[in-house]
């Protein structure tokens, strides 16, 4: 759907169509406000509505956040993962909280342009500046942590990456109308969705007038007590339980736990993720009430809220348009019973591009469970000494660099592949963000020696989740082909693939799982 396209949006949001939600933005300009296009409140004329790819573009327009719709609580865009141009790299960068760590400048020079020109760029795109879209990211986030934890408003400001509690204050009032205090108590009680009570402007004012009518006071802010709990939405359909089964069949012993209810099936994830501040324990797990999955983390640092909320979004491919992608493979004759069997499946991302990396190069052209106890042992060789029973964290690219040629085992070709790729790593040399182009991230992967265009495509899919790669050489893929009587060789796949695009990446999850078992030959 193009996000300017009037007359398509304006029909979305006439229908209150919900799957549009947090895919674009109506501004209504007779009132002052923007809306999601599923608001239940009246729908505005065409003349009086215009449509934003941001809430950031709404704030520079003018435009508060509506207290019925609450516009902020809805899954991300997925734009932000589909495009490869540098107004999408910007986004995953900015949503991933460079901006409060780096500035405008050190986003800038991460995707290569000057600050003047990735300014230029992003308000001709997305309506407003880096600035204006961090600011509006904290905002979002702000509203996420009052609505969902009991961390004091003080200590929501720095979770969020505000620098002062006066900046957080004045921020939340203009971009929501309500002070802290007041958007807490409408979050919390607020409800969407038609014919719901609490969603009507009696409940609204109701609640606002309630709610505590001052800022949040700097004596407030208090440094102790870390632990978060969040509720990250996805949209319909979600399997979820698809991309644990994924993490479950490729765990690492020692350093992710599994979670499994009383029949065996996985339902949430325990590891360490390393964040801007440092390591977090995390636990995430799906949330049986509604689509997404519920974080429970033990931070370093407050303001490693939003870069693991990001990180936690594209591990589970939360944002994706999975009603989309249905839509497009569903109709296909090979895939079409897949998708029906199996809809809203979903990209196992990433949280450690280098970790991913590494545990790529180890898993090459041997099998899974072989993988496995090879990372298993490299985990309780060189993790962090901790208390018997307790998770490690996986080696940083710095210790197997030093001490992997010790511990690792195996063909020399591949240890000296593995060791190389850390150095680089560990360097800098070899440089892995969400910033990077689909393009950018193969070639860099496929000038390191030892690397080639499986692991490189394998690698892009899961730590950009990008959408459009079909590993066409993927043994367990072609087995699936053959067995249909699709396709038999690479090039044969290759060129089925076209007419899946651009949402080959799914397809390709498609084919794993409905792999039939591998044949072990007769001795």
């Amino acid at each position: 759907m193009t996000l300017f396209d009037h007359d398509r949006c304006y029909r979305a949001l006439a229908s209150r169509d919900a799957r549009f939600d947090g895919q674009f933005i109506a501004g209504v300009h007779s009132t002052g406000i923007y809306c999601r296009p599923s608001c239940p409140a009246a729908t505005p004329r065409p003349r009086n509505v215009r449509f934003y790819a941001t809430a950031a573009a709404a704030h520079e327009a003018g435009l508060r956040a509506c207290k019925r719709c609450q516009p902020d609580a809805v899954p991300g865009n997925p734009e932000w993962n589909l495009r490869d141009d540098l107004a999408g790299r910007a986004m995953r960068l900015i949503l991933d909280g460079t901006v409060e760590r780096e500035g405008v400048p050190g986003l800038a020079d991460r995707l290569g342009y000057s600050p003047r020109h990735l300014a230029r760029v992003l308000v001709a795109e997305l309506g407003a500046g880096p600035l204006a879209l961090a600011r509006a990211h904290r905002a979002e986030t702000a509203r996420a942590l009052l609505a969902g934890t009991e961390l004091p408003a003080s200590q929501v400001a720095f979770a969020a990456g505000f620098a002062s509690i006066r900046q957080f204050n004045d921020t939340v009032r203009e971009v929501y109308g309500l002070t802290p205090l007041a958007l807490r108590a409408l979050a919390r009680r607020g409800r969407h969705g038609h014919g719901d009570p609490t969603s009507s402007p009696a409940f609204v004012e109701r609640v606002t007038k309630r709610a505590d009518d001052r800022g949040v006071d700097e004596s407030e802010a208090s440094t102790s007590g870390t632990p978060v709990t969040l509720r990250l939405a996805a949209r319909e359909p979600f399997d979820g339980r698809g991309v644990l089964q994924y993490i479950a069949d490729h765990a690492v012993t020692g350093v992710e736990r599994m979670v499994v209810d009383t029949e065996g099936r996985a339902t949430g994830i325990e590891r360490w993720i390393d964040l801007p501040h440092g390591p977090a324990f995390v636990r995430v797990d799906l949330d049986e009430a509604r689509a997404g999955v519920r974080v429970s983390a033990t931070l370093a640092a407050l303001g490693d809220v939003a870069p693991l909320t990001a990180r936690i979004r594209r591990w589970f491919d939360l944002d994706a348009d999975a009603v989309a992608i249905d839509a497009a493979l569903g109709g296909d004759p090979l895939l079409g019973p897949l998708v029906a069997a199996l809809p809203g499946i979903r990209i196992p991302g990433s949280v450690d591009p280098a970790e991913t990396l590494l545990r790529t190069i180890v898993g090459q052209q041997i099998s899974l469970p072989a993988a496995r106890t090879v990372l298993g042992r490299l985990a309780a060789d060189l993790g962090d000494a901790v208390e018997p029973g307790a998770l490690r964290r996986f080696p940083s690219a710095a210790l197997i660099a030093e001490h992997g040629a010790r511990v690792l085992r195996g063909p020399a070709r591949r240890v000296r592949t593995i060791v190389e790729t850390a150095e680089a790593l560990a360097s800098g040399a070899l440089a892995l963000d969400v910033g990077l182009t689909t393009s950018e991230l193969r070639e860099r992967l496929l000038r390191m020696p030892g690397i080639g265009p499986w692991t490189a495509d394998y690698v892009a899919l899961r730590v950009l989740g990008s959408p459009d790669l079909l590993l066409d050489t993927d043994l367990v893929l072609l087995r699936t082909l053959r067995t249909s009587g699709a396709a038999s060789t690479s090039r044969e796949a290759a060129r089925l693939g076209e007419r899946w695009a651009p949402w080959r990446s799914y397809a390709t999850l498609h084919l794993w799982r409905a792999a039939p078992p591998a044949q072990r030959r007769a001795p």
